[in-house]
């Protein structure tokens, strides 16, 4: 996959997608976000956090994916690629099928592709600022853009911890878990998503549109 990091184009082989579960810092906070996926039926983690392996043609840099039926819905989420002994930031979406996940998280994972940002920034230049980094989530929803999810790294455990626990790797890339959803956990087609870099001003942003197929039986 071709990408671009702090001004220069770096091309990434990918063989390897992990997409982290069950990631918050704050042990009342990735409670509630069981709770809120217990209402839609899925079964507590089995430990926290998980990793998920998933194929790694699943991510993809698209601005429309296709989805079968309409109870999917995507979370905002650092992206942190290992490759030829470097290490990236970047973001991505882990757009999951809500109604399979009842039945099987592993398996909602699967089957929806994972829109990524084409732009990276060197993990090195914001290990030291991670906390502080904001992420951001809007959907469409009823005519106006609303807020979905929004808060800072410090509510997710810290990357350098993932990077270890997960033993992420070489070209390896993982999505190391999300924040609440404001309103709670719902369907949406289109998505605004970013990453905030308030010391240095910059930020990495990309939309997309998730298009639902009919369900034939």
């Amino acid at each position: 996959m071709k990408f671009t990091c702090d001004g220069r184009d770096v091309e990434i082989t990918i063989d390897h997608l992990f997409v982290a579960g069950w990631t918050g810092r704050d042990a009342a906070a990735v409670q509630h976000h069981i709770d809120e996926l217990a209402d839609l039926g899925v079964a507590p983690p089995s430990e926290v956090p998980l990793f998920y392996r998933v194929s790694n043609a699943l991510l993809v840099q698209a601005t429309e994916i296709e989805t079968l039926g309409e109870a999917t819905s995507g979370e905002v989420e650092p992206l942190i690629l290992r490759h030829q002994g470097k290490v990236y930031l970047g973001l991505a979406s882990d757009h999951t099928d809500r109604e399979l996940e009842a039945h099987s998280v592993a398996a909602s994972k699967q089957v929806c592709l994972k829109p990524v940002c084409s732009q990276l920034w060197s993990f090195d230049a914001v290990k030291d600022v991670l906390d502080d980094l904001i992420l951001c989530c809007q959907i469409f929803e009823n005519g106006q853009w609303v807020d979905y999810q929004t808060g800072a790294l410090a509510h997710i455990r810290p990357l350098q911890d993932l990077l270890e626990l997960a033993e992420l790797p070489e070209n390896a890339a993982m999505l190391c878990g999300t924040l609440g959803a404001i309103g709670g956990v719902r369907p949406a087609a289109n998505y605004r998503m970013s990453l905030l870099d308030p010391h240095a001003n910059r930020e990495i942003a990309f939309e997309y549109t998730a298009r639902s197929l009919p369900v034939v039986a």
